[in-house]
């Protein structure tokens, strides 16, 4: 995946350093106040953070676009390529959101939609969702940091239940 965003970032901007300028620029334009990326992949380091707020703000932003609104509700991605020496593979990546795997149920009248997962030692489990209530009005909802699968989604689901209150 880490190699995936810096290829990515080098086919948008070339130099994967004009990728970041660009990245911390529009992240500015968003009015970002908590955000400095160091690299495309969003692992771990000291100078590449954010705040949950910020990505409220960015994910705001990119639930404006319909193919991300696409790629953020997949159930997961398949795909068949050839490698260097011309040998078929089959790529097949289940999604990493448990909502949409239906391990975890969302409250009576919301739907999640899709989102974001994210996990590394430093920021623990990490969530984002797009979700709509029974009349169609969108929230996005962050957690940050929680020390566990089970914690991230429980935490979610409160916040979820919070739609209706």
């Amino acid at each position: 995946v880490n190699e995936a965003a810096n290829v990515l970032a080098v086919a948008v901007d070339g130099p994967i350093e004009d990728f970041l300028a660009h990245m911390n620029r529009r992240a500015g334009e968003l009015n970002c106040k908590g955000t400095h990326f160091t690299n495309a992949h969003g692992m771990h380091d000291e100078e590449h953070y954010t705040t949950a707020y910020d990505l409220y703000l960015i994910f705001n932003e990119a639930v404006k676009y319909e193919t991300f609104n696409e790629i953020i509700h997949m159930s997961g991605y398949q795909t068949v390529f050839y490698d260097k020496d011309g040998r078929e593979k089959a790529f097949d990546k289940p999604t990493t959101n448990l909502f949409l795997k239906g391990d975890y149920q969302a409250p009576a009248n919301v739907t999640v939609i899709g989102g974001k997962t994210g996990t590394t030692s430093a920021a623990g489990n990490c969530l984002m969702l797009l979700s709509r209530d029974e009349n169609g009005s969108p929230y996005i909802s962050v957690i940050l940091r929680a020390e566990g699968p089970d914690v991230v989604y429980g935490r979610m689901i409160d916040l979820l239940d919070e739609i209706h209150k």
